[in-house]
């Protein structure tokens, strides 16, 4: 510091500037920075303005000042503005510094003026050690205190032991020593720590009855353990005044005088009516019997009793109350079910009277290591951190990153960011880091690899990736040897152990020619009987109506059975003579035909159509057209007369949909027209309409539109175009301009 004020280089911390030899400076007596007078007034008076009342804070070291500094002072504070001498110390006065240097040393600094902290004190003193048995001579800044290797031996508080602890600082500890005490009576010890005022007292009071000898020789002391002589015999005759009850005085009874404690006590004729220690607090029970000596006997009447809680009452007879002491009083079964003060368990304390309900339960969470548990009371909020530390090395995998001891419980290794170097599966070069985790990062290199099934090798498949699907019907021979797999690429066994083919077998049925259908049955050579469920299309003579049914070829007797009905009632009416009936060219005719359908109505309507049509010479007649056709409207007539090659184009495309509404699997089928004008977008609508289809307008003007819709089921189809029509018809309204929008 001394060279860079001589130099000129020394930096303020406020203003980042030099300091130079003619600047005035100020220095903290706490951190000993330097800087600038100026720089510090303003420092100091801005955090002033800021509210701060009760001083500005040091640049540097934060340390309070409850004055602003005005002055420019050497480093020692004697002189005022000091002046720069060309081979001392900038802003010091070269004088001695003479300051005291704090602490316990009494000596002050002989340095000259000097910025910065005075340096430890030289001078040699004598010290004494903590406990007072051992003098050095020492520096007097090396060192304030110092421990020596003997037993401290002061006396302890007790004034009875002395201190076994090596030389230690401040007070001695209390004496833990432990001492033995006889109570009053001598009837039990005990022991206690010398150092407590339990310790103080001579001896104790056990609760227990003396049973201490009385002067009289003949009786023992009742009363509990205490201190000092015993009183006197309670039965002497100058101490017993009254009858055994108290009621009656002895001048009232004719009894003779009692010489000695062991005469009998007097009794007089009243009831006892001493207090028992049943019944209520404010009136107990009272003794029925007769003036009697000794004991009272037991109660015969009934206590209620208020359980320790206060929430029940019970009533007990009096002899069951010395089932009930102090320290074991009446408790009801009430549970209580308010909230421990952990919050998550319940007290469940069978008539509890706490206020606060502690909980006893031991935490038992995991900590933030997730690898010790909470072994406090149960508490709310969160769980201390773990306290647990390792004093070995905690390293990354490859050993290069190491954490030094000691390491809290719960620290992840050092993050490395070298190549890891574990052995992988594969030989790719390494992409990721050294890392903790059981399992390396998957390869993600592209290559090839086969499907499960062998069909084909796939490209671009990550190296991680296996047991790779191409999607495929597997295809490999089943053990039954007619089937192949038809489950997609898979790996592994196509039957599973104890699976069986169930593929439909394929052989074909020698009635029919359909395939047996079968569940596959290649353990046996024929394929098992019944009728022939594939299904067939069957259709009436002339081809025009159609059904799909079930062959029943094979059906055995249901088979033979319709053949039989069909033979007619004059068959059988020739027959009921007694005759014999050939019926084997009726069952040989049935062999050889094939099931159909019986016309009807549309079928005879569709060769009525075919031979008017032939009679006409109708080129590709539409047989199932009626004989009417639709009724067009006048505007349509007259659009055709006029544009028959825009009706023409708008019909084929209306025809068309239609016909491949019919063809289509879909349930409907549409067509959007281009743009038109209204009267053009109006032909679309009704010539739609002829069709069976359905139009809807879209869009705005100029640009809308209509798209028609044809159902697959809709049967009201048009079969008269109208543009052949009109050339037979003569028009019946006036002509105006279509082709105007």
């Amino acid at each position: 510091m001394q060279e860079q004020l001589s130099r000129g280089s020394y930096e303020c911390m406020v203003c980042c500037d030099n300091i130079r030899h003619e600047a005035a400076v100020w220095s903290c007596a706490n951190c000993f920075h330097i800087f600038h007078l100026r720089c510090i007034k303003q420092w100091a008076r801005s955090s002033l303005g800021e509210g701060q009342d009760v001083g500005w804070r040091c640049p540097a070291c934060q340390n309070v000042t409850y004055q602003v500094p005005n002055q420019y002072r050497c480093f020692c504070g004697k002189v005022r503005d000091p002046q720069f001498q060309p081979g001392e110390t900038a802003h010091s006065c070269g004088e001695v510094c003479n300051r005291k240097r704090g602490g316990d040393c009494t000596h002050r600094c002989i340095i000259l003026c000097h910025p910065g902290p005075c340096p430890p004190c030289n001078a040699v003193v004598t010290r004494t050690c903590d406990c007072g048995n051992e003098r050095k001579s020492v520096r007097c800044g090396q060192i304030t205190r110092f421990k020596c290797e003997k037993v401290c031996g002061k006396d302890l508080n007790c004034g009875l032991h002395k201190c076994q602890q090596v030389c230690h600082s401040g007070d001695c500890l209390p004496c833990d020593a432990t001492v033995q005490q006889e109570c009053y009576g001598g009837h039990k010890k005990r022991e206690v720590v010398c150092g407590t005022e339990e310790a103080l007292l001579i001896s104790f009071s056990c609760g227990q009855q003396c049973h201490k000898t009385l002067g009289c020789g003949n009786h023992v002391c009742e009363e509990p353990c205490h201190p000092g002589d015993c009183g006197l015999c309670p039965l002497l005759p100058q101490q017993v005044t009254h009858c055994c009850c108290g009621q009656t005085p002895l001048g009232e009874l004719d009894v003779p005088q009692r010489n000695g404690c062991l005469d009998p006590l007097p009794t007089c004729d009243k009831t006892c009516n001493k207090p028992l220690p049943c019944g209520p607090a404010d009136d107990p029970h009272k003794c029925q019997q007769k003036c009697h000596e000794g004991l009272c006997g037991d109660c015969e009447g009934i206590t209620e009793l208020t359980c320790v809680c206060g929430a029940n009452k019970k009533e007990f007879s009096c002899k069951e109350l010395a089932q009930f002491t102090a320290s074991e009083p009446f408790k009801c079964e009430r549970r209580c079910n308010k909230k421990r003060m952990c919050g998550r368990h319940k007290c469940n304390e069978t008539c509890c009277t706490r206020d606060v309900h502690i909980c006893e339960l031991t935490c038992g969470r995991p900590l933030n290591c997730k690898q010790h548990k909470c072994e406090e009371l149960c508490h709310r909020g969160n769980c201390k951190p773990c306290l647990q530390a390792s004093f070995e090395e905690l390293t990354c995998r490859c050993g290069a990153e190491v954490i030094y001891p000691p390491v809290p419980c719960g620290t992840p290794p050092p993050s490395c960011h070298k190549l890891c170097t574990r052995r992988h599966n594969c030989e790719h070069p390494v992409r990721h880091t050294c890392h903790s985790d059981e399992l390396c990062p998957p390869c993600t290199e592209l290559v090839q690899k086969p499907c499960m099934g062998d069909h084909e090798l796939r490209k671009n498949v990550p190296c991680h990736m296996t047991d790779i699907s191409c999607g495929r019907q597997c295809g490999k021979a089943l053990p039954c040897g007619q089937h192949k797999c038809q489950k997609p690429c898979h790996k592994g066994v196509c039957l599973s152990s104890g699976e069986t083919c169930k593929q439909p077998c394929s052989k074909k049925r020698p009635d029919c020619g359909h395939p047996c259908g079968a569940p596959c049955h290649a353990d046996s050579s024929d394929c098992p009987g019944g009728p022939c469920k594939a299904q067939m299309e069957i259709k009436c003579a002339c081809g025009n109506r159609s059904a799909q049914t079930q062959c029943q070829a094979g059906s055995g007797l249901s088979t033979e059975i319709a053949q039989f009905q069909r033979l007619t009632v004059q068959a059988m009416a020739s027959g009921g003579s007694g005759q014999d009936l050939d019926i084997s060219s009726l069952t040989q005719q049935k062999k050889n035909t094939q099931r159909q359908l019986e016309c009807d109505a549309n079928c005879a309507l569709r060769e009525r159509n075919r031979r008017l049509a032939l009679a006409l010479e109708i080129q590709n007649p539409d047989l199932d057209a009626k004989l009417s056709g639709p009724k067009y409207s006048d505007f349509l007539k007259e659009t055709c007369r006029k544009f028959p090659a825009f009706v023409a184009k708008v019909e084929k495309a209306l025809a068309d949909l239609v016909q491949n509404a019919k063809q289509s699997k879909q349930p409907s089928r549409s067509y959007a027209f281009p743009s038109m004008n209204r009267d053009q977008r109006r032909l679309v609508h009704e010539l739609a309409e002829a069709y069976g289809c359905e139009t809807q307008s879209y869009d705005y003007e100029p640009n809308k539109n209509v798209v028609a819709t044809a159902h697959r089921s809709e049967e009201k189809q048009t079969t008269t175009v109208l543009v052949k029509e009109k050339e037979r018809e003569k028009p019946d309204i006036d002509y105006f301009d279509f082709s105007q929008k």
